[in-house]
Formats: C-alpha cells, structure tokens, sequence
C-alpha cells in the first residue's frame, strides 16, 4: 500500500499515539481523518500539524461507541476523497484501578471500557469495509497492549478489553481476507499525558523510570516510537494479517 495519497482514519488522533500515528501518515502524503471526541482543541491543533507537513486532513468529531457516529466518519471520508485505504483504531479508554482493589471497578466501569476498546473498534472496522472490500484492499491495524497478554496495567477491565481486542483483530483478520488485513500493535507503557495526569507529576516520573529499569531496552515507550510499526502494517507488511506485534521494549520477556 502506498501513504502517498491513501486516505486513513485514525481514531482517538488528538493526542498521544493518535496523533503521532497521523502526522507521521501525513509526513509521507497520506490524506488523515484526524478524529476526537472532547479534545478539539488539541485535535485541531494535531490536523495543522498534518496540514503543516504538506498533506490534507479533516477533523471529525465522533464517538466510537455510537453506531451512527462510525458510519458517518467513514461517509465524511468517503465523501471528501472517495476511498479509504486504512484505519487505525487507537481511540482507547480505562481507569487506574489497583488490581487487587476488586471494589474499585464497577460493572458501568467494564461497560464504558469495553465499549470503546473493543466495540468501538469492531464499529469502525464495520463501516469501512465496505469501502475497503469495494477497491479491492485495505488495511486496520488495532491498538492494542501488551496488557492484553500479560493481565497487568492500568486495570483489570482494561486488561481484558485488550485481550478481547487481540482475539477480535484474529477473527477479523480471517473473515476480511483476502482485500482487508487486520493486525494489533501492542505497547507497553508510553509516555503520554494520560498516565501524567493519572498519577500525578512526582509519581509519574517515578513510575516511568521503575518500567523502563525493569525492561530488557532500559526505555519507556513513546507515541513517536511505537506510531513507526502502525505505520509500517499500513504500508510494508504485504504478506502480514492476524499479528500482534509487541513494542515494549522487551517487557514481556521478563
């Protein structure tokens, strides 16, 4: 596939690994849906940036939980530059709950998790593929986690909702074939404004250290890192479908 006038949609693009995954498509002439649900602002800020680079890029509000919300993201796409050649489904959610802490999650907390991790990425893949099917190729790629192997990370909810993101990303991946691929990138923990404001300033530093002591790579992730192999499923990996790539820094050899 080439980025050089494909059109893609990355949910969840105003900041972070969204926003990375966008401007690095729009670096080599991808056409971006740069996408948000709260954060215009920032996801305004993420599309100049794409405009900056030389490439075009439409902002769309939408929450991937909404049916309606998917589908019209995907005509707006549509509409603009008549095809859409890849997704990438980054918008994500979770809560920082102990994992022993089995009173800290409620059954809404499970609810709101897993409708926009795992929901809302199989909303999206739905309404582009017929678009997809249609010219023939395509390509999704989920962000997933490595949490989703190992059980850990911010809560056990999130946890099981990237697990439940890597067993759908094998489902699709067998019933799009042979126009679409489908594979999951799977972080570790990334630097991201998220965790920061999570934790609080002091304990996010610290927290970011311990993980990146305690990996093979002695490094933390970061949105600019990690967003290269989203890149390289949409664009290299021709022969590629069904995979979860981790990008830890080698935390699962521990």
């Amino acid at each position: 596939m080439e980025i050089e006038g494909g059109v893609f949609i990355v949910t969840g693009s105003a900041t972070g690994l969204g926003a990375s995954v966008a401007q690095r498509l729009a670096g080599r002439g991808g056409r971006v849906v740069v996408n948000y649900t709260r954060s215009a602002a920032e996801a305004k800020e993420t599309a100049e940036a794409c405009a900056a680079l030389g490439s075009e890029a439409m902002l769309c509000q939408a929450d991937v939980t909404v049916d309606e919300d998917c589908r019209r993201m995907a005509r707006e796409a549509l509409d603009r530059w008549g095809r859409i050649d890849g997704l990438v489904n980054n918008a994500a959610r979770s809560k920082i709950v102990t994992h022993s802490d089995l009173e800290g999650l409620t059954a809404e907390d499970f609810n709101q998790i897993f409708a926009v991790n795992v929901v809302g990425a199989y909303q999206m893949v739905r309404a582009v593929a017929p678009a997809m099917k249609a010219q023939g190729r395509g390509a999704v790629v989920n962000i997933s986690s490595g949490s989703g192997f190992s059980g850990s990370g911010s809560s056990i909810a999130y946890a099981a909702s990237k697990g439940a993101l890597n067993t759908m990303t094998l489902s699709l991946a067998r019933a799009l074939a042979p126009e679409i691929r489908v594979n999951a990138v799977c972080p570790g923990v990334m630097q991201t404004r998220w965790w920061r404001e999570g934790l609080g300033e002091e304990n996010y530093n610290a927290f970011i250290e311990r993980y990146a002591q305690g990996t093979p790579l002695k490094a933390a992730g970061h949105p600019d890192i990690v967003a290269e192999p989203v890149v390289w499923l949409l664009e290299g990996a021709e022969h590629v479908t069904g995979e979860t790539i981790m990008v830890d820094a080698g935390s699962h050899l521990r």
